[in-house]
């Protein structure tokens, strides 16, 4: 198996690019943010609870994020391994998922970080509001709110992965292929990473 957690900042790509490697190495996808949007669009008790922090641009609680991890590590085959879309996000959740996975004998084995200019990621996620709709793109105040935690409280995240020799880092910039292109290139060279087929 081969355990896969894509990082990066919002707009960074994650979500395109998830859908090429869940295909190429044919990864289990888990996006625990996608999960959690879908719960308020069906206005579950769940998203009622977990949308007065998304849709202002505020992560989810920590232990309810785990939450929803493990119930999809329990629900889905693992196929040739696993890739955490956009998680972890803290590195309380970091540490929680390594206790987690230790549980079902996995772990992760590299941690691909999509590395963009701030001015980037801003005009990408304004796009993505116009396109997709959802609330926590549809203004500055909220974006600004979402790059502020970014910063202070996942980029962190980078460093714990970094000083296990598990990050790789990746420019974000440029056609989706391109950037596809990279990401794998990047995996190869990391000594941690088993033979990808």
């Amino acid at each position: 198996m081969t355990n896969i957690a894509l990082f990066g900042p919002p707009g960074a790509g994650k979500g395109t690019q998830s859908k090429e490697l869940t295909q190429k190495y044919r990864l289990v996808h888990i996006a625990p943010g996608d999960l959690l949007r879908d719960q308020i669009n069906q206005k579950t008790v769940l998203g009622q609870q977990v949308a007065q922090y998304i849709n202002v641009g505020k992560l989810a609680p920590d232990a309810l994020v785990i939450d929803i991890v493990e119930a999809q590590l329990v629900a889905k085959d693992n196929g040739d391994g696993i890739l955490f879309d956009g998680f972890p996000r803290t590195s309380t959740q970091a540490k929680a998922l390594e206790e987690r996975l230790v549980r079902y004998g996995i772990h992760i084995d590299v941690v691909v970080f999509l590395e963009v200019p701030e001015e980037e990621l801003i005009q990408r996620i304004r796009s993505r509001a116009e396109i997709a709709g959802r609330v926590d793109d549809q203004d500055a105040a909220k974006i600004a709110t979402r790059m502020r935690i970014y910063h202070d409280t996942t980029l962190p995240v980078a460093k714990y992965y970094a000083q296990q020799n598990k990050l790789v880092k990746v420019c974000g910039s440029g056609a989706v292929d391109v950037i596809f292109k990279r990401i794998v290139a990047a995996m190869g060279k990391l000594s941690v990473m088993p033979a990808l087929k």
